[in-house]
């Protein structure tokens, strides 16, 4: 199949959740032979990348107009070079679907949680999130949700059915621990927090929660965005010498420190399935999550939820006062989780699938 990737920051993934979902998916699918491309806002040094053709188009570099220009004109493109199918990100994208369906092609659209939720956008932009709930609903060919939470509330909403495709992530620790001593972090001496730092990720609360835990392991936030500069510097504005801020880190070195932490903090409140957290599962953790009906659906009864600062702070002191088997079970009971749930090879198989389907007949 011929199949084009639209709506995230391109690969290698360098941003978020959507760019790992692409990278990771769009490899193992020109692995298997299709003909994949993936739309990119940032210039890669080669024209192909594992397989995979990149083609980049520039894009209106602002917190609210980003994503949506470079989608309208990533979708121009693609109605000149057609593909079999094409899959596109972001449920504010959904406008867009019509387009490459008249030039026809296929088109799901995985729509991720309700963005609408974020702190970070305006009215007007909340207001365009909602808009798109709907359009998605009818947009395209077939809506993807991440989280049966997802899935149930488009079902309740609006009656609309979607493919449930959870994120997928690998498994197993690493050996290597190059980065974190860069960083002057010791194996299993430091809990991490990795994400964008935007207000409902909630950084700043994870960062207070354990300035109130006596110890001398290290907190190490993970993490940077592009257009929150304030709030950043509010996440960064402590003398907590035990504080570790690096900013964002990619590839290696970010396996490595999900690898070798003595807890993994989770503190999202918006959003499907977070790729952050079942990488974590992944690599063994013992994970803390903030409870959410989508963190519970991935973490519940592998994890320790937690609701607020201080809960957090408290947990983070039953963490360290944890005999270290019933750590090692926590940790080996997420690792079995994602195994069985969140296998990338899973999740391509799915998607295969789907846009089999999709190529078979209309819904």
């Amino acid at each position: 199949m011929r199949i084009a990737l639209l709506g995230t920051r391109g690969i290698p993934a360098r941003y978020g959740g959507f760019e790992t979902f692409a990278e990771e998916l769009s490899v193992r699918l020109a692995a298997r032979g299709h003909q994949v491309t993936v739309y990119c806002r940032e210039a890669y040094a080669e024209p192909v990348y594992q397989g995979v053709q990149l083609r980049h188009l520039p894009a209106v570099r602002h917190k609210y107009a980003e994503t949506i220009t470079h989608t309208f004109l990533s979708t121009l493109d693609l109605m000149k070079h057609p593909h079999d199918v094409a899959l596109y990100c972001n449920g504010a994208n959904a406008i867009f679907t019509p387009l490459a369906r008249m030039a026809g092609m296929r088109v799901a659209l995985n729509v991720d949680g309700l963005e609408r939720k974020r702190k970070k956008w305006n009215a007007l932009a909340r207001a365009w999130y909602h808009v798109s709930e709907v359009l998605s609903t009818f947009c395209p060919d077939e809506i993807v949700t991440d989280a049966r939470q997802i899935r149930d509330y488009y079902h309740q909403r609006y009656g609309a059915d979607s493919t449930f495709i959870p994120y997928g992530a690998p498994t197993g620790k690493l050996g290597s621990t190059s980065v974190l001593d860069t960083l002057g972090l010791t194996p299993g001496a430091y809990f991490l927090y990795v994400t964008r730092f935007e207000p409902e990720n909630n950084p700043l609360m994870v960062r207070r929660a354990f300035e109130k835990v006596g110890t001398d392991l290290k907190l190490a936030l993970v993490g940077d965005a592009p257009y929150a500069a304030e709030y950043i510097a509010q996440v960064r504005d402590t003398t907590d010498a035990r504080v570790i801020l690096p900013g964002a880190i990619y590839g290696q070195g970010y396996h490595e420190l999900q690898s070798h932490s003595f807890a993994y903090v989770h503190a999202t409140e918006v959003g499907g399935t977070h790729p952050a957290l079942i990488e974590a599962m992944g690599r063994g953790a013992l994970v803390l999550y903030l409870m959410t009906d989508e963190n519970h659906e991935v973490a519940g009864g592998v994890g320790i939820p937690f609701r607020d600062e201080e809960q957090l702070a408290a947990r983070m002191r039953e963490a360290l006062a944890m005999d270290p088997e019933r750590r090692r079970q926590y940790g080996d009971a997420a690792l079995r989780r994602v195994m069985e749930r969140y296998s990338w090879d899973a999740v391509t198989s799915q998607y295969e699938r789907l846009f089999e389907r999709l190529l078979g007949g209309s819904r």
